[in-house]
């Protein structure tokens, strides 16, 4: 999914309002903003990563959660090519049908319980269509950050139906990462977890994790408690390193629905811009330059019917682009 804000907002980040309690790890809530996405009457999507508040959990960069959405109301979603470097796209549906189309030639269906993941090191483009048989969207899309190391990477693209795992007071569907005896064969290139959780009515439900990775609990659908804070639909409920368990509590009477992402801590500074993903200002000016003047960078897409082929890219910020960098996580 690309960012399609006219003026992307940078954002310096600073040191979250909580402060951990000794000896245990920090635990905060992070609320969403809304964000116009596409369509010709422009489909609200929820954002939670990036904020000022904290910029990554792991190397999760960006979560978009959107829907239920009725597209006889909005249009729907109708992403024209755009460009991506120095990441990786996880897109996850609960309800709807999104069509593919990428620079590597993929075509693909995102479907509801499958997880589609692109890798977009060097650069790649792509698009996203709801299909016409979609009358409800309703899903997240998330980024991933990727390392120096595997920033260039070649374009790449994954698909994956993780198997319905059943645990007391809870089913599970793991499309990254490890959790509850279940594994994701998707390749990432940091130690990386993602899971949708159904929590029971009144559940509680006690999950062990890896207590080298920082978490994030996006809640879709009830109010759930994380630990010791309460989590509204839309916010992401972040539990910093040192945790070995993580309880999860519906606090209704109706099923609830929460999206787990993990990840160890992101050592680098980024700076991320629209859809881009890099290093430095200069960096992030090239790869505007490079996708205005149509380069073999990103390549492009073949098959897409929308009225703007290709979306153009912002003028960049009057003032220079700072890296991010991400306050403590423990």
């Amino acid at each position: 999914m690309s960012n399609v804000e006219a003026d992307p907002v940078e954002i310096e980040c600073e040191h979250g309002p909580d402060e951990p309690v000794a000896g245990r790890p920090l635990t905060e809530v992070i609320t969403s903003r809304e964000v116009p996405l596409g369509g010709p009457r422009a489909m609200p999507v929820r954002r939670t990563l990036p904020q000022r508040q904290r910029s990554l959990i792991g190397a999760w960069c960006f979560a978009d959660h959107y829907g239920p959405d009725d597209v006889a109301l909005t249009g729907g979603m109708d992403v024209a090519p755009h460009p991506h470097t120095g990441l990786q796209t996880v897109s996850w549906l609960f309800t709807g049908e999104i069509e593919h189309r990428d620079s590597m030639g993929v075509h693909a269906m995102v479907r509801p319980g499958e997880v589609n993941l692109m890798t977009g090191g060097r650069g790649i483009c792509h698009s996203e269509v709801s299909t016409p048989d979609t009358t409800i969207l309703h899903g997240v899309q998330l980024w991933v950050a990727l390392p120096d190391a595997a920033r260039d990477a070649p374009r790449d693209f994954a698909h994956y139906v993780p198997p319905v795992v059943s645990v007391e007071g809870a089913s599970a569907r793991v499309f990254l990462g490890s959790l509850v005896g279940s594994r994701s064969p998707v390749h990432t290139f940091t130690p990386l977890l993602g899971a949708e959780l159904t929590l029971d009515p009144r559940a509680r439900v006690r999950l062990d994790v890896d207590p080298t990775f920082e978490h994030g609990a996006l809640v879709d659908t009830g109010a759930v408690r994380l630990e010791d804070i309460d989590l509204a639909r839309a916010d992401l409920g972040y539990v910093g390193i040192g945790a070995s368990t993580l309880t999860l509590t519906n606090l209704t009477d109706e099923p609830a629905r929460v999206v787990l992402l993990g990840g160890e801590p992101f050592g680098e500074e980024i700076v991320m811009w629209w859809n881009f993903v890099g290093r430095s200002h200069e960096e992030i000016a090239q790869f505007r330059d490079e996708w205005q003047a149509e380069s073999d960078r990103f390549g492009a897409v073949e098959g897409y019917r929308g009225a703007v082929q290709r979306l153009p890219a912002p003028p960049l910020p009057n003032a220079r682009i700072r890296p991010r960098k991400n306050p403590p996580s423990a």
